[in-house]
């Protein structure tokens, strides 16, 4: 047998046509017919990439000069864009952003799932696409002997020492500021991951877009915090609007953020945000969606999606805090919430109380144990609502929505390929998807969500 030789080799520059874009945000190019990865190029461009890795059937790039640049190529706003990961399309111009992150989903509802007669509608655009996120996460460390705050570089561990986020809300970006000031002036040792020493690992912080509340979570990798009055101090007078002062201890040799154990250290357990009408309650822990005026956009049109008339019966699966629940009791006559983390329950069941929804349960458990069961005491949805983690559902979940026979089914989802890929399990099962809706929660990065319609053929 002849063994056909690679056409490009490691560490090489080649000239490549950009044809599409990857599904992390990177321009995937062909040289002689060969797969190549390159972040930062743009479909459209013939660029020049250096080869850092060579796989069997694809290669990775990094772009060292574009010969032809695409007209939706522009100057990133933020000034450490390139080095930083938590970005990945600040070089593209925003409206080109939502062309992409709707092909996207044509691409693999397409080649994924193999529907070619789902109608993908334009990608909502966010109304500000800058300063979005109400909640930061930034890893802390030593640089060159200097505290770091910031992001991750792409693909590594390397903290990016970041002053000012352009996607944070600028709240969160002085929490890290004043962060970082005080490990420094204090001399707290940072966490290094490698030997498992050190206390400060990272911090967290959390705003109420609605309300101004700012909540400062301080993970540790020691039980103690080291100047804990001095650093409460610090923080209640440099940041604005501050009510909570938490501690998240994490001792373990992970790569997971938050420990198990979490304490308040000063003000309030919770910080209050709005969606809609409806006020949350959040705690350091409680997972809340992180652009809080787009999260609206997404739960209406679920909502819409759903087409309740007021007379239905809702499983809202994989429901969390009951965000999502809530909007839907506004037109349902009775929602079932569905998690199987017990404190998310918890939190989805102070929601509904202290917004005095009535016409909600929430039901702690794996959606594939408890729908059968209340499927047996005669709960028969005619809707059913889930948004899965990235990962989606497990086929058992919805062979167990097909059996249960709802009208409706829409899914809410971060992830296209994983949705491609349930929507054609659910073909088999007897339902059509009839429609997606992508809506741009997290702009100037590669994800995008989005709302699909199904229905069922017998309906």
């Amino acid at each position: 047998m002849i063994k056909h030789e690679k056409p490009i080799l490691r560490n090489h520059t080649y000239t490549i046509d950009i044809v599409s874009l990857g599904h992390s945000g990177e321009g995937v190019g062909k040289y002689e017919g060969f797969t190549v990865f390159v972040p930062h190029g743009l479909p459209g461009e013939t660029i020049e990439a250096t080869i850092t890795e060579v796989k069997k059937s694809y290669a990775k790039g990094k772009l060292k000069r574009i010969v032809k640049p695409a007209e939706a190529r522009c100057q990133p706003k933020c000034p450490i864009y390139y080095q930083c990961g938590g970005c990945q399309l600040q070089h593209v111009a925003y409206d080109e952003q939502l062309i992409l992150k709707r092909q996207t989903v044509v691409d693999a509802v397409t080649r994924i799932g193999k529907l070619n007669d789902v109608v993908i509608h334009p990608t909502i655009r966010a109304s500000d696409s800058w300063y979005y996120r109400n909640k930061m996460q930034f890893p802390i460390g030593t640089v060159n002997g200097k505290v770091a705050v910031g992001c991750f570089a792409q693909g590594t561990h390397n903290i990016i020492n970041t002053e000012h986020c352009f996607i944070q809300h600028e709240a969160n970006n002085t929490v890290a500021q004043t962060v970082q000031k005080i490990i420094t002036e204090l001399g707290i040792s940072t966490y290094d991951e490698r030997t498992g020493e050190g206390v400060m690992r990272h911090v967290l912080g959390r705003v109420g877009t609605a309300t101004n509340e700012v909540m400062v979570v301080l993970v540790t990798a020691t039980h103690e915090l080291p100047h804990q009055e001095r650093i409460i101090a610090h923080l209640r007078q440099s940041v604005p609007n501050l009510v909570s002062v938490v501690q998240n201890i994490n001792t373990d040799r992970t790569n997971v953020i938050l420990g198990n154990r979490t304490k308040t250290l000063w003000g309030q357990n919770t910080i209050t945000d709005k969606l809609g009408e409806f006020t949350f309650h959040i705690s350091a822990r409680s997972f809340f969606q992180v652009n809080t005026k787009q999260a609206e956009v997404l739960y209406n049109k679920a909502v819409e999606y759903a087409g309740l008339s007021g007379e239905e019966t809702v499983i809202d699966a994989y429901c969390g805090t009951g965000t999502i629940t809530l909007f839907l009791a506004r037109q349902a006559k009775k929602v079932y919430g569905i998690e199987i983390v017990e404190p998310a329950i918890r939190d989805a069941r102070h929601n509904a109380q202290i917004n005095q929804i009535s016409n909600v349960e929430f039901i702690v458990g794996d959606a594939v144990n408890v729908m059968p069961q209340m499927f047996k005491q005669g709960i028969h949805p005619q809707t059913i609502v889930v948004d899965p983690p990235r990962a989606g559902c497990e086929k058992q979940v919805l062979e167990t929505f097909a059996a249960m026979q709802p009208e409706r089914i829409v899914y809410v989802s971060c992830n296209p390929s994983s949705l491609a890929r349930d929507l054609a399990v659910l073909e088999e099962y007897g339902y059509k998807t009839i429609e997606i809706q992508p809506v741009d929660m997290f702009s100037h990065t590669y994800h995008v969500e989005c709302v699909a319609l199904i229905e069922s053929r017998k309906a």
